[in-house]
C-alpha cells in the first residue's frame, strides 16, 4: 500500500495511500476537532460525457441518492438524520462528488452509506423516470434566473464546441431524450476503483478509513486487482491548438423579462494547474474580488451604476476561463461595458502600485486560511487537488508563493488575458436583434 504522508499547519497530518485497485484514499487529521467531512469522489465529469449520454454525470448525482438493495432513498436519509448530519453531492465539468459531513464518532457509517451509494446503485427505472422529472424542475429553476443563463451561456460562448462549453445539468431536451440504459451504460463505465478518490478531513484515523473503504468497495461487488495503478490524470493539451474552443470573439444578448439587464465580458484563462494561478488569485482580487477593488469602486462606489459587481476565474486540466460580471439598469449597460473594459485595460498596460498589490495579497491569503477553518473546505482542497494536479501544498507553501506575486506578473497577465479573444454575454429586457446594438456597448472590444 504506497503511502505519502505531509505535516501540514497547526499540527495537521495529511496521508495518501493507493489501495489495490488503484483506489486513493487521503486524509487530514485535524487536531481538536469533534468532526468529520468524508468525500467519494470519480473523476468524472460533464466533459466525460459522450453523444447520447448529456446530462448523465449530473443524472447519477441524483440517482445515487435513490437507493441500493441494501438500503432505499428513505434509509439512505434517516441514516444522516438520525444522528444531525449532512449529505450531498456535486458535479463538475471535470469531477463528481458525493460527501457527508458527521460527528468523528459517526464516520463509519456515513462512509458504509456512501460507498454503498457510489459502488452499488441499482438505477431503478421507476426512481428513475421520477428524478428526470426533478431534473427538468432544477432546469427551469436555473433558467428562471437571469444569472445563472449569463454564466451558463457565457461558458458556451468561450469554450465554444468543446465539451466544457456544455451545461453541467445537460439541456431539457437531452435530459427528455436520455435513456436510463444510457446512464447507467455511463455508471459502470466510468465508476470504477482506479476512478475512486476518497478523502476525509478531521479527527479521522487514515488506517481504520482504508480499511473502510476496501470493506466497502469489496461488499460493492468492484473488482480489487492488486496491481492496478490509479487512473492517470488528465492529459493537459494546448488550449489553442484547435481543440474546439472559440477562436474569435463574440457577443450574445438573450432576452429575459427582467428589471435589471446582467452583463459578463470575458474569455479564455487559466488551467487549474498553471504555476501562475497565483498571480491570477491576487490580480482577480485587485480587479474586481473586494469592496475595494478597481471595479467596485469605479462601477459601484463612485457612479451607483450597480450592486453586484466582480470579477471571477475557473480553472480546469486543459483551459479556464476568466471573466467581469456586473448587475445594472438596461439603460446603463453601454456605460456599465465601457468601465470594465477600461479597468481590465488598464490593469493589463500599468503595474499596479505597491499598497494595492498588498491589499490584493493580504485578502487572497487571509481568503484562503478562513476558508481553511472547516472540515469540509479541507476534504475538498484534497479531493481537488489529487484529482487535478496532485501538487498538495500546504497552507504556508501556498501563501508564500501568494506573496512572491509581482506588480509585473499581474500586469503581464492581465496583458495576456485581454488579448484572447474576448466574449460578451448579455440577458435582459432587450430584443434579440440587439446584438448590434450590444456590440456597440464595449468600448474598443472588436466583434465578430
Amino acid at each position: 500500500m504506497p503511502e505519502l504522508t505531509v505535516e501540514t499547519d497547526a499540527g495537521a497530518l495529511v496521508r495518501r495511500s493507493v489501495l489495490p485497485g488503484g483506489i486513493r484514499v487521503l486524509t487530514e487529521a485535524m487536531p481538536g476537532q469533534r468532526s468529520v467531512t468524508v468525500g467519494a469522489w470519480v473523476a468524472v465529469g460533464s466533459r466525460d460525457e459522450t453523444d447520447g449520454h448529456h446530462g448523465s454525470t449530473h443524472f447519477l448525482e441524483h440517482l445515487l441518492f435513490k437507493g441500493t438493495p441494501s438500503r432505499d432513498a428513505m434509509a439512505i436519509a434517516s441514516a444522516f438524520d438520525a444522528v444531525g448530519g449532512e449529505a450531498n453531492a456535486a458535479t463538475g465539468k471535470e469531477h463528481t462528488c458525493y460527501f457527508a459531513r458527521v460527528l468523528d464518532a459517526d464516520l463509519p457509517m456515513a462512509g458504509e452509506v456512501i460507498l454503498d451509494m457510489v459502488t452499488s446503485a441499482t438505477l431503478d427505472p421507476e426512481e428513475f423516470d421520477a428524478e428526470r422529472e426533478v431534473i427538468l424542475e432544477e432546469i427551469a429553476m436555473n433558467e428562471d434566473d437571469p444569472g445563472d443563463v449569463a454564466h451558463e451561456r457565457f461558458a458556451t460562448q468561450v469554450f465554444g464546441s468543446h465539451a466544457l462549453g456544455r451545461p453541467i445539468g445537460g439541456t431539457p431536451e437531452t435530459i427528455r431524450a436520455v435513456p436510463r440504459d444510457a446512464v447507467y451504460e455511463h455508471y459502470r463505465r466510468t465508476y470504477r476503483p482506479s476512478e475512486l478518490v476518497v478523502t476525509a478531513a478531521g479527527n479521522v484515523d487514515h488506517d481504520a478509513l482504508c480499511a473502510q473503504v476496501l470493506d466497502g468497495v469489496r461488499t460493492g461487488g468492484w473488482p480489487l486487482d492488486a496491481q492496478a495503478a490509479p487512473a492517470p490524470r488528465r492529459q493537459v493539451v494546448d488550449s489553442t491548438a484547435g481543440a474546439g474552443f472559440a477562436t474569435g470573439p463574440s457577443t450574445r444578448v438573450l432576452h429575459r423579462t427582467t428589471e435589471q439587464a446582467n452583463v459578463l465580458l470575458g474569455g479564455l484563462g487559466l488551467p487549474a494547474g498553471d504555476d501562475r494561478r497565483f498571480v491570477l488569485a491576487v490580480l482577480n482580487a485587485i480587479l474586481g474580488g473586494s469592496m475595494s477593488s478597481r471595479l467596485f469602486q469605479e462601477i459601484r462606489e463612485k457612479r451607483g451604476l450597480a450592486y453586484a459587481v466582480f470579477s471571477f476565474s475557473s480553472g480546469f486540466a486543459d483551459a479556464g476561463m476568466f471573466g467581469l460580471y456586473a448587475g445594472c439598469a438596461p439603460n446603463k449597460v453601454e456605460q456599465v461595458l465601457e468601465l470594465l473594459a477600461d479597468q481590465w485595460l488598464l490593469l493589463a498596460t500599468n503595474p499596479v502600485e505597491i499598497d494595492e498589490l498588498q491589499r490584493g495579497i493580504g485578502q487572497v491569503c487571509g481568503q484562503l486560511v478562513l476558508g481553511l477553518e472547516d472540515t469540509g473546505s479541507r476534504m475538498s482542497r484534497l479531493g481537488r487537488t489529487e484529482i487535478s494536479t496532485g501538487e498538495l501544498l500546504t497552507v504556508t507553501e501556498t501563501l508564500d508563493r501568494v506573496r512572491a506575486v509581482t506588480p509585473e506578473q499581474i500586469r503581464d497577465l492581465a496583458a495576456e488575458l485581454h488579448a484572447q479573444p474576448r466574449h460578451l454575454t448579455v440577458v435582459g429586457p432587450f430584443t434579440e436583434h440587439a446584438a448590434d446594438g450590444a456590440a456597440r456597448f464595449e468600448k474598443g472590444v472588436p466583434h465578430a
